[in-house]
């Protein structure tokens, strides 16, 4: 029978299949199995595969920038995204249609249902699964010289990891996801180090003790090169709230110009340049396409007076390095800060990490059935002017009420609540 799924429909049902987290079945057969029947449409594709706890996303679009850049016509695959699914899946840097994610989720949704009537699949491919799927076939059929991909959870069992790319990098490991990844500093990094292949080089971020040695250990059982950020030096760092300008100094001389902010954006900047060297970009192209790489939500700037920032800090190394921007460009000014998250993450480090930074704190909700309520987040976070607010524009309305125009006000938490400001707020 001939049908046509419309865009709605097909977000409808991805949506219907559950959150990509909470309902997360870590394993590749799944995907190997819908791929097979695709006819492989990896193997007719270049990658470099991103893995990592924070950075990886900001890491993908740097290199996806730099590719382009270079001429080089890029895929880049992403999760998750901010306002609509067709942002995980954009071809030089433009999202596809949504009539081309229909028909790609026609074709993937098509072909798991002829695998379920023949037998030959245990349930459904999930939501991450169907839409990496999707955006192997939709990649291929456009014949892209080199595909961004990042990893969705973890790497090791991650569908993203069904492919062979031509370069794995890791970015900075820390503590998130810790029921599907584990408790463990070396157990996460375990699963992170599960992209790595033999044949193919690598590229480390600068890491923590314990998961480097992970990684190390990994990287020397597999007989891989790798190259590491610690071996390059970073001169004449200039950080500002708008981003950062340095030299970045090893195999040859990189005058990197960052425009996303935060300091941890610097790190980011250096692990993408080194992949790029990797992959043969020349020293013009890597400059100019990190200059001109745009990542939304990350210390994104929506509004002047009264100053509004935008930041996903979904977990503590998130919330870590939205401190660290405050404390650094906004010391002296009034910090009202907007939270709101999931019931899945440790609220209350993240609270103890971020609250301290602002003169007032408002919790809310996102508009999502996941949401923790804000009356949950009061209980287990502590703040001396700590109110709450049933929605974001409610909250948006609290502090607006008061606000100067040297105020500065942070949207941050859920990327769900930072997606909702991005719709309010940015024309």
């Amino acid at each position: 029978m001939v049908y046509r799924v419309n865009y709605p429909d097909s977000v409808q049902f991805l949506y219907a299949l559950g959150n990509e987290i909470q309902t997360a079945k870590l394993g590749l057969e799944r995907i190997a199995q819908v791929l097979e029947a695709l006819d492989r449409p990896q193997d007719r594709l270049r990658f470099v595969h991103v893995a990592g706890t924070n950075g990886k996303g900001s890491t993908c679009a740097m290199i996806a920038s730099a590719l382009q850049a270079a001429g080089r016509r890029t895929g880049l695959f992403t999760s998750p995204h901010l306002a609509e699914p067709t942002e995980r899946i954009r071809i030089d840097g433009r999202p596809i249609t949504a009539g081309r994610f229909a028909a790609a989720f026609e074709r993937v949704h098509a072909t798991v249902e002829r695998l379920l009537a023949d037998g030959l699949l245990d349930m459904h491919t999930t939501y991450f699964e169907t839409v990496t799927a999707m955006a192997l076939v939709v990649f291929a059929e456009e014949a892209v010289e080199m595909v961004v991909l990042e990893v969705g959870l973890g790497g090791r069992l991650d569908a993203t990891n069904i492919v062979t790319p031509d370069l794995c990098v890791i970015t900075p490991i820390d503590f998130d996801h810790e029921a599907f990844l584990g408790s463990s500093l070396e157990a996460i990094a375990g699963e992170k180090a599960g992209i790595l292949k033999a044949g193919v080089t690598a590229v480390f971020a600068r890491q923590r003790r314990e998961a480097g040695a992970v990684l190390d250990l990994r990287a020397e059982q597999l007989s891989i090169p790798v190259a590491r950020t610690e071996a390059w030096r970073i001169d004449d760092l200039e950080l500002d709230a708008r981003g950062s300008r340095f030299l970045l100094s090893g195999e040859l001389d990189l005058r990197i110009v960052c425009p996303l902010a935060g300091e941890h954006q610097v790190e980011n900047a250096a692990t993408a340049s080194v992949a790029l060297t990797r992959l043969g970009v020349a020293e013009p192209e890597i400059v100019a396409g990190i200059a001109r790489t745009r990542w939304p939500g990350r210390l994104e700037r929506v509004s002047e007076h009264p100053e509004i920032v935008l930041d996903g800090a979904h977990n503590p190394a998130g919330a870590r390095a939205l401190g660290a921007y405050i404390s650094r460009f906004y010391a002296g000014r009034r910090v009202r800060l907007i939270y709101g998250a999931m019931r899945d993450k440790a609220v209350d480090e993240i609270g103890g990490i971020l609250f301290p930074h602002a003169q007032q704190v408002i919790v809310t909700a996102p508009r999502q059935a996941r949401a923790l309520a804000p009356e949950s987040i009061r209980q287990v976070a502590e703040h001396p002017d700590l109110r709450t607010a049933a929605n974001l524009r409610e909250a948006l309305r609290m502090v607006k009420d008061d606000a100067t125009a040297e105020d500065a006000i942070f949207i941050t938490g859920s990327l769900f609540l930072v997606a909702e400001a991005r719709e309010m707020l940015v024309v």
